[in-house]
């Protein structure tokens, strides 16, 4: 896609969809649903308010620290589960059983274990990461091809370089797909765990604007959160391209 077409069609799409947001409002109060200049207007006393700042902070490092510790141990468990034959007969039932829960629904043992405020919902971060990330691993792993594995062992690679040099540069990209998944669920669940049990964040944010009929800063905290969505998304794709250069993997360029 060439550069025009690159930033225009975005910057289209955008007018396109204020414009039809702009015609929906006409048709409702705006306690229902707020025009976008309403809600540009929202924004503003939100930062003069300067509690739209903290909200983001703590949302962020809420997600940061659910993510991360769902990466250090998702990944692990995951090559392990992938590579050992004997540790997926004995903990992959365990996984399949726990995998389909509602992190959701573990919210009120996450109260009763870890009380209110933070730790509960990083919990529930946790499990909506972990769990795509583990399937992923294992599932990428277990596909290396096996002509792979052979060539390297004829070369003379040992069961440690066999796993650094192979396996794990094989599985990556599938790997990477199971971080991709892993943001969205982590997201979601952070709004809906900051909603449930929190006195900050973007999800209370949205639930405190709602028991006040501000709909625009609703609205306000909706969309930061999809742009803290989108810009986390495309931190990882770049962590991602730089490890493909580095590895010589090529993926398709999709902009």
């Amino acid at each position: 896609m060439n550069v025009n077409g690159r930033y225009l069609l975005p910057a289209f799409s955008l007018l396109l969809g204020l414009l039809f947001w702009q015609m929906a409002s006409c048709f409702y109060r705006p306690e229902q649903f707020p025009s976008p200049l309403l809600v540009l207007e929202g924004l503003l006393e939100l930062v003069e308010l300067g509690v739209l700042r903290e909200h983001i902070q703590v949302s962020l490092m809420r997600f940061g620290l659910s993510y991360g510790l769902a990466v250090l141990i998702g990944i692990p468990t995951g090559l392990l589960l992938g590579w050992s034959t004997g540790a997926f007969q004995a903990i992959d039932p365990i996984v399949q059983v726990l995998r389909p829960i509602s992190p959701i629904a573990w919210f009120p043992l996450a109260v009763l274990w870890f009380g209110i405020g933070n730790p509960p919902a990083i919990f529930i971060i946790f499990l909506s990461a972990v769990f795509p990330i583990i399937l992923s691993t294992t599932v990428a792993v277990r596909q290396v091809p096996h002509t792979y594995l052979k060539v390297a062992r004829n070369f003379g690679a040992g069961r440690g370089m066999l796993f650094r040099k192979v396996v794990f540069p094989a599985a990556f990209p599938q790997i990477m797909t199971g971080l991709h998944i892993a943001v969205g669920t982590a997201w979601i669940h952070l709004v809906a765990g900051e909603m449930l049990g929190s006195q900050s964040g973007l999800g209370y944010l949205i639930v405190d604007a709602r028991n006040f009929l501000r709909t625009d800063w609703i609205i306000v905290g909706m969309l930061i959160v999809g742009m803290l969505g989108l810009l986390i998304n495309r931190l990882i794709r770049l962590v991602e391209g730089s490890i493909n250069r580095r590895w010589g993997i090529e993926r398709r360029n999709d902009g």
